[in-house]
Parts: structure tokens; sequence; C-alpha cells
């Protein structure tokens, strides 16, 4: 009398779900950590973004524009904040950071720092 075995036992199946589980342990720190740093570079692209825009400014009026990242003079991504500080004909400083981001990205340009026109960050 052979009986006709088909399907698995609870013991692959449960082998089967504990490497699926040690699996997901290791993908979903990675996934959050990639997904930060998909924030900081929106924020690097849209300072640099602001850098382009603030040059642009000062070739055709030569002074940097304090309002330049008013509402409707420039648009930022999804959930950046960016501002313009120290702007006169000498130079400007921009800061930008992501809401979901703990880091903040400055720049300054002109304003006699040594790390002038380098993106820096907290």
């Amino acid at each position: 009398m052979l009986r006709d075995t088909r399907g698995f036992t609870l013991i692959e199946l449960l082998i089967v779900i504990v490497i699926i589980g040690i699996i997901a342990a290791i993908a979903i720190p990675m996934f959050a950590s990639s997904k930060e740093r998909a924030f900081d570079t929106t924020a690097k692209s849209d300072l640099r973004n602001a850098m382009t825009a603030q040059e642009a400014y000062f070739s055709s009026v030569n002074v940097y524009a304090p309002d330049a990242m008013a509402p409707g003079r420039f648009t930022t991504s999804t959930g950046i904040s960016i501002s313009t500080s120290a702007a006169s004909a000498g130079g400007y400083a921009v800061t930008a950071s992501h809401d979901n981001s703990s880091h903040t990205y400055w720049v300054q340009i002109g304003t006699g720092s040594s790390t002038a026109g380098k993106i820096q960050s907290n």
C-alpha cells in the first residue's frame, strides 16, 4: 500500500517562511537608507538649480536676487525647503533640505568663505 504523496511538509514550509523573513530583515533597512539618499539627492539637485537661477539673475542685473526662491520665481521639488540669505552684489548663500531627511545642504558664493561654491552638509 503506497500512498501518493504530493505537496510540502510543514517543516519545509516553515523553513521557506524563515528564509523569507531573514531576507526581509536585511532588505528593509537598506531600502530605508536608500530612500533618504534619494531625498538628499533631490535637495542637492534643487540647490544646484537655485545656484543656476541666481547666476542667471546676476548676469542680467549684476546683483544676486534676495528673493530668488520666492514662490512663483523658483519651483522646488516636492518636500524641499529652500531659502536664500545674504544675497547682495558680492554673493549669496542658499540652504536646502527635504522634509523626510535629517540633512541640510548649503552653498555660499562670493561671501568670503573658504568653501565658496562647494555644496556643504551638516
